[in-house]
């Protein structure tokens, strides 16, 4: 029961912690802390244990630069970031890919906090790149990804050049928990 409890108070600061940072010091990432990321994609939970989603671990510079541009605005820190992780589904194997893609997002955020990184999503389905092309579209081009692999998400990676505190307690909105 005691390693139960601890685990239940470490996840819950991970998340008092875990803010959206835009802005990464100049610093690789390790090898050894990019292998936990990959694992904690991949066991990421999914409906019917289908595992639809795929991951592209981008860490070249030239590459995160074209990706910075996915979107008509909020993607752009991704240039400074040392490491994007590209959240994609295949729409073929599942019909709650979204779903599934966005758990695996959020699992890759929780563990690079744990880690002692900092992450930002950046949405690309249903989102803007220019003049009426899709985020989707663009960052297929960028990737030369398949037609059937449809994009969620970017999870930018770094360790945190700025510090977010936390959002204290008493500004949470407990009035969106719904009484019966």
């Amino acid at each position: 029961m005691t390693g139960a409890y601890l685990f239940k108070i470490a996840m819950l600061d991970i998340l008092r912690l875990r803010r959206s940072i835009r802005k990464y010091r100049d610093k690789k990432i390790e090898r050894e802390i990019v292998d936990q990321l990959k694992e904690a994609a991949l066991r990421s939970p999914t409906s019917r244990n289908i595992n639809s989603w795929r991951f592209l671990f981008v860490d070249d510079n030239v590459i995160l630069e074209k990706l910075s541009s996915a979107k008509e605005s909020g993607s752009s820190f991704l240039s400074n970031a040392p490491l994007g992780v590209v959240v994609c589904g295949e729409e073929n194997e599942s019909d709650v890919w979204i779903e599934d893609c966005s758990i695996a997002s959020i699992i890759l955020q929780l563990t690079g906090q744990s880690l002692g990184l900092g992450s930002c999503w950046i949405q690309i389905r249903g989102r803007l790149h220019v003049m009426g092309k899709s985020s989707e579209e663009y960052v297929k081009e960028v990737l030369s990804l398949p037609e059937s692999l449809r994009v969620e998400s970017i999870v930018a990676f770094g360790y945190p050049d700025e510090v977010k505190n936390p959002i204290p307690i008493d500004q949470l909105e407990y009035d969106k928990i719904l009484q019966l």
